[in-house]
């Protein structure tokens, strides 16, 4: 009732229509709504039990109801969806045909709800085939044999069937039928991926955004893809198609599991691209690992290491989709975290993986994250090993090239490099990306630069050189705090690109956020450039990271002049300076004129301190894709405006943090 009253309150229905088993009774009309309701049992009854069809009168609520639909569909202009056209005769794969009518039977097939499989008794002709041709279908029972119920293992056991045809069981044969549907469904989706993909519009009015050709192309591949794995390379745009594919498949409620640094990022995302009748969709973040009663929403957002507390609540909201970002991080499994997202995937109508890092060379890691996306799509785990690996529960692929190519054949991956799409790149893309700050040491590191801030706003005896050096402390102390508060997110959004195989600048400013990403980062062997190396050891530092004896190389801000450092394929701004210039010049680093790539740039901020002001200063706005700044060097000018910037900073803490006083003389302390 509820739901209806709600759907009546927007104002876009004429009438709506309710079917249901049993008649509910609801009002006329709900809100000056008109409501239909038509009860299955009421015009069917109870069928005859030698299953001959039952005739009844026509009812006048199915006159009504088809007019009242129709009515609602020419005023509103609705489209109408259509289910996909079923293969034609022809493009069906021969072992998918329906088996012909047998004069024996050699056993029967029946489905195990709590197996989730398929069960075949029979002769042992039959058995004894399945275990040689199928041995993962071998449970060690004589006489039986089981099939996961996946739908490229249902075509299989239909061409089986061909050669030793068996009688599926009255109370199974329904299921059986749709099981067989599908898998010519997903033979066909298959085939027309192996012939290339089509371009996918995206939906007007629900997504604020524009793709690339290459980007309309993985939409159609996620529409297309109940179970799949997005694997485009880092900065592709995984999260802006995974997005537009719920806005087109319409796929709400959806939860989203990220990693715990990139909650704010999506909360961002969505608010920035989706629309649901016209407004922003409603975001929940879970918060916690004791399960509470969540509030309605069209979007819920909860990280790995939470999922493991909402084991049994969340898999009973009937998500319609579920998008694991970043979901190498289910490689490992024998977790409360794998178990979780396990049941949460098994319930929900699409799953969609989204992740950078081709693993398929650790055949534990890349069967995990697959068993999850799509149970048993690679088989049983020993069967798994002992063909596609060294041997049973052995965590090496032989052949990894091989291995992707299956996945991507048999249309479970989709994976772009940006090489194969560099024509739609433009040569350097900003993105800015909102991370987390640790608020407790922000707080911590202010207390010394709250004291000088009172001493800036009460004493009025400071001249004016004074003043000017204490402004300039205060606004490197804060913007130091602002740097080392948000270090974690930033040493974790570093890593993540380390293992995506990217080449990595990471610029910062002050030599203490320097020191927390040496000591956190220091397993990827990082080289330094901070100013306080000598000219040999800044000529060896470069060198070492363009001879790739490292993949990453932190550089401060101001000291990035002069150095040619184009092997890097991202560069990544802890930190941030008042002066465009400055970014500009740091990007120069790994981009030059002719590069035959496409350089990505992050700018990573948080909502904690100077960086809103900052950002807002170099004008870059969230998450879009920007053109170049200002290319020239710094000038004398260029420097007295960032100054003026952070002097106008400081005065916006200073009416934060420490109010003047009552009737104290403004004119005295004033900038």
């Amino acid at each position: 009732m509820r739901q209806l009253q709600r759907y009546a309150d927007t104002g876009a229905l004429d009438a709506s229509v309710v079917l249901s088993e049993y008649t509910v009774g609801l009002p006329d009309r709900i809100n000056g709504v008109t409501v239909e309701e038509i009860s299955a049992f009421k015009l069917w009854g109870v069928a005859d039990v030698s299953g001959a069809a039952v005739s009844f009168e026509q009812n006048s609520a199915i006159s009504r109801a088809a007019g009242a639909m129709k009515a609602a569909r020419e005023a509103l202009a609705l489209p109408i969806f259509q289910p996909e056209p079923e293969a034609e005769e022809g493009e069906i794969p021969a072992y998918l045909n329906d088996v012909p009518q047998p004069g024996h039977y050699y056993g029967t097939l029946s489905y195990n709800a709590k197996s989730r499989c398929w069960t075949v008794r029979g002769e042992p002709c039959v058995t004894e085939m399945c275990k040689r041709l199928f041995p993962g279908s071998d449970h060690g029972k004589r006489g039986e044999a089981r099939f996961s119920d996946h739908r490229r293992i249902v075509g299989e056991l239909n061409w089986l069937m061909m050669r030793y045809p068996l009688e599926v069981a009255p109370r199974d044969r329904e299921r059986w039928e749709k099981a067989i549907s599908s898998a010519r469904a997903w033979a066909a989706a298959r085939d027309r991926f192996v012939n290339g993909l089509d371009e996918k519009e995206a939906p007007e009015g629900m997504f604020n955004g524009q793709l690339m050709p290459f980007q309309k192309k993985g939409l159609a591949w996620l529409c297309a893809t109940p179970h799949g794995l997005l694997a485009d390379e880092m900065g592709l745009g995984k999260t802006v198609q995974a997005l537009c594919a719920l806005c087109t498949l319409r796929a709400f409620p959806a939860v989203i599991v990220v990693p715990p640094h990139l909650v704010r990022n999506w909360q961002t995302e969505i608010r920035r691209f989706i629309r649901i009748e016209g407004c922003e969709p409603r975001i929940h973040v879970i918060r916690g690992l004791s399960p509470y009663a969540l509030p309605e929403a069209d979007i819920y957002i909860i990280h790995y290491l939470l999922l493991r507390g909402w084991k049994e609540l969340l898999p009973d909201i009937r998500f319609r989709a579920v998008i694991f970002d970043e979901v190498q991080e289910l490689r490992r499994a024998g977790t409360e975290k794998y178990s979780a997202a396990s049941l949460l995937a098994e319930n929900c109508e699409r799953v969609m993986g989204l992740s950078g890092t081709p693993i398929y060379n650790q055949g534990g890691e890349i069967w995990n994250v697959v068993n999850v996306l799509d149970y048993h799509f690679l088989g049983d785990w020993e069967s798994f090993t002992r063909e596609w690996c060294y041997g049973y529960g052995n965590n090496i692929v032989i052949k990894p090239e091989l291995l992707g190519e299956h996945l991507r054949r048999e249309g479970m991956m989709l994976r772009r490099t940006k090489s194969e799409v560099l024509p739609e790149l433009p040569e350097k893309r900003r993105l800015v990306q909102e991370i987390d700050a640790d608020d407790t040491v922000y707080m911590k590191l202010m207390q010394p630069v709250l004291g000088k801030m009172r001493l800036l706003r009460n004493d009025g005896e400071l001249s004016a050189s004074a003043r000017a050096l204490l402004i300039d402390q205060i606004s490197q102390e804060e913007r130091q705090a602002t740097g080392l508060a948000k270090a974690p997110f930033v040493y974790q959004f570093v890593r993540a690109l380390l293992e995506n195989g990217e080449k990595v600048l990471l610029f910062a400013h002050h030599h203490a956020v320097m020191d927390y990403y040496r000591e956190e980062l220091k397993s990827y062997r990082p080289v330094f450039i901070t100013g306080r190396e000598s000219g040999l050891q800044k000529e060896t530092s470069a060198a070492a990271f363009m001879e790739g004896k490292t993949d990453l190389c932190c550089v401060s801000l101001r000291a990035a002049s002069g150095l040619n450092l184009q092997r890097a394929t991202c560069v990544v701004f802890g930190e941030l300076d008042w002066s465009p210039a400055v970014h500009s010049q740091a990007e120069d680093r790994a981009h030059r004129i002719g590069q035959r790539d496409s350089l990505l740039c992050y700018y990573l901020v948080s909502p904690q301190g100077s960086d809103a002001d900052i950002q807002e200063a170099l004008g870059l706005k969230v998450s879009q894709f920007l053109g170049l700044m200002n290319e020239k060097a710094p000038s004398s000018s260029l420097m007295q405006a960032d100054a003026e910037a952070a002097r106008k900073y400081v005065e916006k803490m200073l009416d934060k943090y420490v109010p003047e006083a009552d009737g104290l003389d403004k004119s005295k302390h004033m900038f």
